[in-house]
Order: structure tokens, then sequence, then C-alpha cells
């Protein structure tokens, strides 16, 4: 099982690295509440110490599918597809997704996705607390005083 390796961390950062896209397909979680294995699947929100997202990556294989639908109780999530194409389904919606495609589910929203190509199908997904975003990045911003850039 390939595991994360750590590239940098201090006082204000963490950063790991999951490697090439396609080798995330060598990556196996173990569900904790189900105990299924589910292989081509990493999360790297608690190695990054992230106290605001969890962050997940996927590749499916050719004609492979989640094994159940899920939902959140807090969390909506992002799914941004990077390689390859598929489906997802919410609730009673099913639509194509391909590289570029971006989704948002809420929490309440029952979902699964497959990939019914002959390729794999690679995405990232972000969730966070519903809600919680109060500014956007260009109103959050600051610029940063007082720093060298390049301090190498």
């Amino acid at each position: 099982m390939k595991e994360l390796k750590t590239k940098s961390e201090g006082v204000n950062h963490s950063a790991v690295d999951i490697g090439n896209l396609d080798d995330i397909k060598d990556y196996t979680y173990i569900h904790p509440k189900t105990h299924q294995e589910i292989k081509g699947k990493v999360f790297v929100g608690e190695q990054l110490n992230s106290s605001s997202a969890e962050i997940s990556f996927t590749t499916l294989p050719p004609h492979a599918e989640m094994p159940f639908f899920h939902q959140h109780k807090n969390n909506e999530e992002v799914y941004v597809i990077l390689k390859g194409s598929g489906q997802f389904q919410v609730d009673d919606s099913v639509f194509d997704v391909s590289e570029g495609t971006v989704i948002r589910i809420a929490p309440e929203g029952k979902r699964i996705y497959r990939n019914n190509s002959d390729s794999p199908l690679s995405f990232l997904c972000i969730q966070n607390k519903q809600g919680s975003l109060e500014q956007f990045c260009v109103e959050d911003g600051l610029l940063a005083e007082g720093t060298k850039m390049w301090t190498e």
C-alpha cells in the first residue's frame, strides 16, 4: 500500500506529495465504518493538519463504481474531475462528467459515481462545513508586509 510523503512542515504550513496522478491507483483506503477496502483513494487533510477541509484524491479503473450511496451530516463536497470521464448520480439526477467538470453537492444529497469508460477516471474531492465560507478569496486576502520573496 502506497503512503503519503510529507514534503515540508512549518508553523504556518504543511505539504504532502501524493505522487503522479496516475499513481493514485496504488493507494488503498479502509473505510472506518464499513471496513471496505477502497483501492485508488487517498485522504490528505489529516496529514496536512487541516482544520477546515478534508481533501481526497480518487482514481477509478475502467468500468468501476463506488460501492454505495453516501451523504454527509454537515459537509458539502466539491468534486473536480482531473482526468477521464464517467457519471455521477445525486439523488435522482444522473449526469456525465469529464476532465474539467466541477460538482458541488450539499450534505443532504445522496451521491454515487461510476467510471463507465475504458480509461481511468481521476478526481479530487474537497469537503468543507456547509455555510462556513464567510468571505471569498479577494475579500479575505491581505498583502503580507515585510516579507521577502523567495527567501532561499
